[in-house]
């Protein structure tokens, strides 16, 4: 390991002890030169300012929870793999609520690439679960409906846990938004109207994995906008 390297990495590691340990989350980065026996001259010259290093720290920290997000073998059940995904997040951050309140805070002006790559796989689950025609909206639109409803949860559990002390609460919050956009299992119940958004969703999925569709580039574009203004507008829309 060259010399620069050791000295980035010694900083960035001390600086997310840091982030653990403090009251707040809140660090300084004469308090991280200090631990990391650097001068103020080395921190900028590998980070920038404060923001660079502290988004350095999530993205640090992050590495092992996307690791295990990376790993993973999809399993022959999508759905199951979006409760397992909800779950893991929520664990990651009681265990890290400093870290995580850092990742979700206002003042990161630029989204970490954690936060991006954990976006990405959450939708890549989705898309397997509408080729199944088990969702009842774009891939896309339920993305962004799960992930908001996962971090509100996991922040307001980290931020006020003497408020949010139900133990069941992030499982039932889980459920309530899965049963929003996921169908029931194939073949339980009767047919209702929920199956057109559904299929809408299933048939965009299965045209973006498919290969010689038959259609040109803007004709599978115009395609993707028709299925997902049909599955993301619902029976009642």
């Amino acid at each position: 390991m060259s010399s620069t390297t050791s000295t980035r990495t010694r900083i960035l590691q001390v600086a997310a002890q840091l982030v653990g340990d403090s009251p707040d989350g809140d660090i300084s980065t004469r308090a991280v030169c200090e631990a990391a026996q650097v001068g103020a001259p080395a921190l900028y010259r590998h980070f920038g300012d404060k923001e660079g290093l502290l988004s350095a720290v999530v993205d640090h920290g992050f590495e092992q929870y996307l690791a295990t997000k990376r790993e993973r073998e999809a399993s022959a059940d999508p759905v199951e793999d979006l409760r397992r995904g909800w779950d893991s997040h929520v664990e990651f951050a009681v265990r890290n609520p400093n870290l995580y309140r850092l990742m979700n805070s206002p003042a990161m002006r630029t989204p970490p690439a954690a936060a991006l790559e954990s976006h990405r796989i959450l939708t890549r689950d989705l898309e397997r679960a509408a080729a199944q025609g088990r969702i009842r909206v774009a891939p896309e639109l339920a993305a962004q409906m799960v992930m908001s409803a996962n971090v509100g949860v996991a922040l307001m559990l980290v931020a006020r846990p003497a408020t949010f002390d139900d133990p069941g609460l992030s499982r039932r919050v889980r459920d309530a938004v899965h049963a929003s956009i996921l169908t029931p299992d194939p073949g339980v119940g009767p047919p209702d109207e929920a199956e057109v958004p559904s299929a809408a969703a299933r048939l965009s999925a299965l045209l973006r994995r498919a290969r010689g569709s038959g259609l040109s580039t803007a004709e599978a574009a115009l395609m993707k906008e028709w299925l997902d203004r049909v599955a993301n507008t619902g029976p009642e829309g």
